[in-house]
Order: structure tokens, then C-alpha cells, then sequence
């Protein structure tokens, strides 16, 4: 669910000088006292003493991130101020910050934070305002989830690159790094510094859930190198990159939103294919490490998912590959991580294992109060929160928001979806198409033998904000490459008078293009195809999610893969389709047959050209 409405902001003022100036009051006098001021960044000295200053439910809020509805930190719509209410108990963000000192807030769109740019930074600049008016107030780490493709939270006019495995596709780390680069200083622009990307999983199952395309491919070195290009453009834009989902979630067919996966990978297994993309993102300088909900066995038999096993985040993670940064768990609101321990045990065995930010627990009360009891009954030692709260606060020093929590809105116009940063995404999505079939040379589609074609296919909504539907996309940019194209929206399980309609349409056309979705040995989708395939018209499949489509499509004389279904991709597809450019990626995993999975049809690196 993703809402990019616009409308008003609430808090639409930029912070003044004068406001800036007492809001960071607190800040500063906590700094000097600890020593000079400098206009540089604190130093660990500093930093400490400020931690010795705290109370302790201010250190315990610090590590904390939450979510909050609304599009302004003091004034939010009413029904966002009842889901507040609802869900966290309080009205507004202000509300939140005052109340529990959290030290970071993530971002999405179901939760109407992500409505336009100028509204985005205005919503972080009340944030930060808030917090720092607080006794001892301190910035605030804003995050989201913008892994492109299709998770990203803030949409259109904000410049959307592909994802994961479409990038993987066109193999080029400058590529990844340049990716990065933008999309950093957009979100930066906006005041969000901290970003849940890249995924450093190795998709190896075809039947993966909730990694798939999310992944950069199915081979160790690839994965990593582009990990690291991707850490290295984001973390030089000062947005904090955030690789995720340790110790690897790419082998598993259980969604872990929704259950609890296992991954029976070995423990040699794991070094040579999970571990390879986590060591590079560390080897890059990545500030943050997200877990995964999930059980290794070989690597802690205890039971426990890896987000509360201090076997796999302090012996691993920490001692094994010497990591120091910032450990962040998935959402705590996943069932993969409550499906042992209740909701007040989660965050304090998160803690034990050696997590720093607890991110988005169903009930902040709880879980903030559970974590409280425990240092106050001595489970947890203050000292142990001391060490995650000096780690939260190093990364927010890093990233300049004790110098410069607030941003303009003059860097939003300046910076985000700028003409260059748009036609930068097109270059990058124009190298990851790849072409897996083109019997008779059918591809580039000639405008002069084939003018009038026919668009139909699944029509999924829309991943990150962008116009969709797919099918309209589609039939949209090839109307503009000089095509008379028409849409026709036949679903991800068409009924039989669908694709008598689709057939019907396809006989007035002079070739067809279709857009699958998850194509399944008895699915709709193949029946279409095949009834599409018999009309004689040309017939043009574009996988527009995983690329293992083309297996269960033997009859589609041209089969394109475009990985994702954001605007950026089928444009891309589109100007393939038409011969504007070359088709050049490769694909990132292995397709199997689907008759025979055991048989590789395509192996990585198979993609065809004109």
C-alpha cells in the first residue's frame, strides 16, 4: 500500500536560525560539558560523556525505531491521529518523542509519512525540531525502506531506479554505486539518513517469497561486489546503508512476515554462499546490519531465530567477521520473530544477542517497559545499553545530525528527481533488460510490419509509488516509440472470457505483448499465452517480476525478463521491444526447466541481444 496524494503539510515553515539554535541548545551544553565545543562532529569522548548524562529511560529509548502515522510531526490528519492513539498512545510524532525519547523513526507510505518531497523534509524537520526541545534533546535517525524496485517508500516525483536483480541483470558495480549516489542524496535531501538497503541475500530458491528480485542474483561474488558498490554510493551521499538480512535469507520458501523460516544450509554452505555479500558490506565500512527472522541450525540449534541468537549476532556477526557498527532487527511486528517468545521477551533477547536498534515493535509500550524492567531487575546491565546507545550515537554523529539535523527546501528542488537523476535511472534500467527468447529474429518489433499492438496482461499494483498499471505503462511508452498500442488489464489469474476477450482483441491487433506475473504450470496467465500464441499474431511475453516465467512459457516465440513492474523497468522493456537500445543484461539466477527442475534451461550469465 503506498499513498503519494499530496496535500498539507502541517508543519510547511522551515525551521529558523533562531529555532535551529535553541532546539540544538540542549545538545551543545551536554557536548561542552563533556568538553570544548567544536563545530566538528563530537568525538567518542564526547559522545560518551554525553551517554553518562542520560537517564535511563532516555538510553533505552535510544534504541528504539518507530513508526507513527502522519504527514506532519505536530499536526497529522485526524485519522492518523486515532491510529496513533490506537496503535502507540500517543497523537502526533512530537507526542512520541516526548514520551519515549526513541531515538530513530522509519518512514512508510501506508503511514501517510512519504507524500511528496517537500512534505517529507518538512515531517523531518518537525521531528527534529521536536526531539531537540526536549531536556537533553537529541537528533533523531530517520529511516525507511527504499530498496528500489519493488520495495521503496517514497514514490514519484522522487527518482526510482530498478531493483535489486535488474541490477544484478546489467552486472555493473558502477552502476550500483551510481544508484547509490542518487538515491542517497535524495533521501538525505529529505531528511531520511538512514536507508534498509542493499539486500545482501543470495536468492538461490526460485520459490523465495519475500527476497526474489529483492536480490542482486543467485552467485556469492556478484551479489557482493554490487553490495559493496551500492554501500560505497549511498555512504557517500552521508545516508547510512543498511545490509540486510543477516546471516542470509535468499534460501527459504517461508515468508518471514508471516511464519518462521528455517534455512538447512551447512555450516560450510553458509561460508561459501550466504556469508560472501556480508563480509564485502563490511569490508565497505557499512554502518548498519539488519537480521533476519529466521533459524540457521548449523549455525545455533537452540531454536531461536538469528534476530535474538547471540551465538550468530555476537559470535558471528560481531567476534567471527569483527563487525562494530550498528545492528538493526527486521520489524519486531514480524512473525518470525514472535512466533517463540511473546512480544515483551523479543526486545531484551534481541538485546542479549547483541542488537543495537529495535525496530518497530508491535507495542513500543511493552516492549520499551520490558526493556526498562530488565536492566532494573538486572538481566540487562546498564553498561550493555551503554555500548548500543555510544554505537547509535556514533552513526548519527558520522552522518552530521548533531551539526546539522534539519534540511532545506531548497536542496529538495535542488536534488530530488532532477532531470539528470531521471535520465540516470533510464541509462542504469536500458542495461538490465535481458532477452531470454526471440525465435525468428521477432524482436525489435518493426513499427512499419507490426503498427497496432495490443498490450494485455497482469496488472499488479503499483511497487513504489509509481503509475502503473503495468499493462498501461507498457502499451504508453510504446505508443510514444511510434506504435498504436492498446491495454487491456487481463489479471494475474485470468478467468476463460478473459482470454476469450484478450483473443478476441489479439485478432485486430498486429502483434501482442504480455505482461506476466509468477507464471505457474496451471495458471491463467500460461493458458493466455498459449490461446494468444494460436491467434498467429506475434506474441511478445515480459516477465515483469522473476524472470523464472519464460520456463512455463515454451510457445511465446520472444520472452523478455524486466524483473520488476516500477515504470522505470517497462520503459526500459519497452524501448528493447522497439529497438531503441540493445538488450544487455544477463541473468542473475539460474532458470530450471519446468518440467524437470533439476535441469538448468538458462544459467546465469545467459542473455541474448540484437
Amino acid at each position: 500500500m503506498h499513498d503519494t496524494g499530496t496535500g498539507s503539510t502541517g508543519n510547511t515553515a522551515q525551521p529558523s536560525r533562531r529555532t535551529v539554535l535553541a532546539a540544538t541548545a540542549g545538545v551543545t551544553a551536554a557536548l561542552a560539558a563533556a568538553g570544548p565545543a567544536h563545530a566538528a562532529a563530537p568525538d567518542d569522548s564526547q559522545l560518551r560523556a554525553l551517554v553518562s548524562r542520560m537517564t535511563l529511560q532516555e538510553k533505552v529509548g535510544q534504541l528504539f525505531v518507530m513508526r507513527v502515522y502522519g504527514h506532519s510531526a505536530t499536526a497529522p490528519d485526524q485519522a492518523d491521529i486515532d491510529a496513533n492513539l490506537k496503535e502507540i498512545g500517543v497523537r502526533t510524532a512530537a507526542e512520541l518523542l516526548a514520551k519515549y525519547r526513541v531515538g530513530g523513526i522509519i518512514y512508510f507510505a501506508w503511514a501517510h509519512n512519504t507524500r511528496e518531497p517537500h512534505q517529507i523534509a518538512d515531517l523531518s524537520n518537525g521531528i527534529q525540531k521536536a526531539s531537540l526541545e526536549l531536556p537533553r534533546g537529541l537528533p533523531v535517525l530517520i529511516s525507511t525502506d527504499q530498496e528500489h524496485g519493488i520495495v521503496a517508500r517514497v514514490g514519484k516525483p522522487a527518482t526510482l531506479f530498478p531493483g535489486a536483480m535488474a541490477v544484478g541483470a546489467g552486472g555493473s558495480r558502477s552502476d550500483a554505486r551510481a544508484l547509490g549516489r542518487i538515491a542517497g542524496a535524495e533521501l538525505r535531501a529529505m531528511g531520511i539518513r538512514q536507508d534498509y538497503s542493499p539486500v545482501a541475500d543470495v536468492n538461490v530458491n526460485p520459490a523465495n517469497p519475500v527476497i526474489g528480485v529483492r536480490s542482486f542474483g543467485a552467485d556469492p561474488r556478484a551479489v557482493s561486489a554490487l553490495v559493496a558498490a551500492e554501500v560505497a554510493g549511498y555512504q557517500g551521499s552521508g545516508v547510512a546503508a543498511t545490509a540486510k538480512h543477516f546471516p542470509g535469507h535468499g534460501d527459504t520458501n517461508v515468508d518471514s512476515h508471516t511464519g518462521f523460516p528455517t534455512i538447512t544450509h551447512s555450516r560450510e554452505l553458509w561460508e561459501k554462499l550466504d556469508a560472501p555479500p556480508f563480509r564485502a558490506a563490511i569490508a565497505a565500512g557499512i554502518d548498519s546490519i539488519m537480521t533476519a527472522h529466521l533459524m540457521v541450525p548449523a549455525l545455533d540449534d537452540s531454536g531461536d531465530p538469528a534476530t535474538l541468537s547471540r551465538p550468530i549476532l555476537t559470535g558471528i556477526l560481531r567476534e567471527r567477521l569483527g563487525y562494530d557498527g550498528v545492528v538493526v532487527t527486521d520489524s519486531l511486528g514480524m512473525e518470525g520473530v514472535r512466533s517463540k517468545y511473546g512480544d515483551a521477551r523479543v526486545p531484551v533477547l534481541a538485546l542479549k544477542a547483541g542488537v543495537d536498534q529495535l525496530l518497530n515493535p508491535p507495542d513500543l509500550d511493552l516492549a520499551w517497559n520490558a526493556v526498562l524492567t530488565a536492566v532494573r531487575e538486572g538481566e540487562l546491565t546498564e553498561d550493555r545499553l551503554d555500548t548500543s546507545v555510544l554505537r547509535v550515537l556514533r552513526l548519527k554523529s558520522k552522518l552530521g545530525l548533531f551539526r546539522s539535523p534539519y534540511v532545506g527546501q531548497g536542496g529538495v528542488d535542488r536534488t530530488v528527481g532532477t532531470r539528470a537523476h531521471l535520465a540516470a535511472a533510464d541509462r542504469i534500467a536500458e542495461r538490465t533488460t535481458t532477452l531470454l527468447v526471440n525465435e525468428g529474429r521477432l524482436l525489435p518489433l518493426s513499427r512499419r510490419r507490426y503498427p497496432k499492438v495490443l498490450v494485455v496482461g497482469a496488472d499488479p499494483a503499483s511497487p513504489s509509488g509509481t503509475t502503473g498499471p503495468p499493462t498501461g505503462v507498457l502499451a504508453g511508452a510504446l505508443g510514444e516509440l511510434g506504435f498504436t498500442a492498446t491495454a487491456l488489464s487481463t489479471g494475474t489469474a485470468p478467468s476463460a472470457a478473459t482470454i476469450a476477450k484478450a483473443v478476441a482483441a489479439a485478432r485486430e491487433a498486429d502483434a501482442v505483448v504480455v505482461a506476466t506475473y509468477n507464471v505457474t504450470a496451471g495458471s491463467g496467465q500460461k493458458a493466455l499465452v498459449e490461446q494468444l500464441v494460436a491467434t498467429g499474431r506475434p506474441v511478445v511475453a515480459v516477465a515483469i517480476r522473476n524472470p523464472y516465467d519464460v520456463a512455463q512459457l515454451p510457445s511465446a516465440p520472444a520472452c523478455l525478463a524486466a524483473y520488476s513492474w516500477t515504470d522505470v523497468e517497462l520503459r526500459s522493456a519497452a524501448r528493447v521491444i522497439a529497438g531503441r537500445v540493445k538488450p544487455r543484461g544477463k541473468l542473475p539466477v539460474p532458470v530450471q526447466r519446468a518440467d524437470d527442475p533439476e535441469q538448468v534451461l538458462y544459467p546465469v550469465g545467459y542473455g541474448l541481444s540484437y
